[in-house]
């Protein structure tokens, strides 16, 4: 099935690595966080609870893209034991989401566009969060890592696993067709998302990345401004 649209949303948040660095602070002692769907830590707040010495040295250089997604966290996660899996999910579900979210799916189901999500974080996470706000009836699909705790340690997989990123969101965005595909990203982790996308919005880091690809974007900070530039550009009334 072909669509005429579908809009790929990321899922997950990302702290500011430089100004940590420059203060010489822990992550975990921060709350520099910004995100595209939450508005507080989620996944980088796991890992730097759980595994705060492994994601100090780590975490920088994924954001600097010295390490690739996929090797970086598959480390940070295999180093958290199985037994406080339960408490990362108690902890992540009642976390904050980004204003209008709610409004914004509701604009997209009632002209049948997909929304979908895709996570380079883990799946349980994901929907912990979207069905503490009522949101999962509203999402298309969700895609992101899956965790098996039947070890000692966590282990992650990912049907989507690509050469550099443990979620390769191109992959998933494939199973997707469509005349028109929009991302909405904020984050290193969206950058290869964002780069075969027909419309992009950024924010955050990955206006920067961007920048430096020369990928034309649209920056944002609420989703009721994605709501009406689509509008507008698809003629419709919100």
């Amino acid at each position: 099935m072909k669509f005429s649209r579908v809009v790929f949303c990321d899922f997950g948040e990302e702290p500011r690595v430089a100004e940590r660095l420059k203060t010489k602070v822990l992550p975990a002692c921060t709350r520099e966080f910004y995100g595209t769907i939450t508005t507080e830590d989620t996944f980088v707040s796991v890992l730097e609870k759980f595994a705060p010495e492994v994601s100090a040295s780590l975490l920088p250089i994924i954001f600097d893209r010295q390490m690739t997604l996929k090797e970086g966290i598959r480390q940070t996660i295999g180093s958290i034991s199985s037994s406080y899996y339960p408490e990362i999910i108690g902890r992540i579900a009642h976390r904050a989401i980004r204003p209008r979210l709610k409004e914004f799916a509701d604009f997209l189901n009632n002209l049948d566009v997909p929304l979908v999500v895709i996570s380079g974080g883990l799946i349980d996470i994901v929907k912990a969060v979207l069905q503490e706000q009522q949101l999962l009836d509203r999402i298309t699909a969700i895609h992101a890592a899956k965790v098996d705790t039947t070890g000692k340690l966590l282990q992650v997989s990912s049907v989507f696993e690509g050469d550099t990123e443990l979620v390769a969101k191109v992959k998933a965005m494939a199973k997707y067709p469509a005349v028109e595909k929009i991302t909405i990203g904020d984050s290193v982790r969206d950058i290869n998302m964002a780069l075969v996308a027909d419309l992009v919005f950024a924010r955050d880091r990955l206006v920067g990345y961007l920048d430096a690809e020369k990928k034309s974007y649209i920056q944002w900070q609420d989703f009721f401004e994605i709501r009406d530039r689509l509008a507008t550009n698809w003629e419709v009334n919100v």
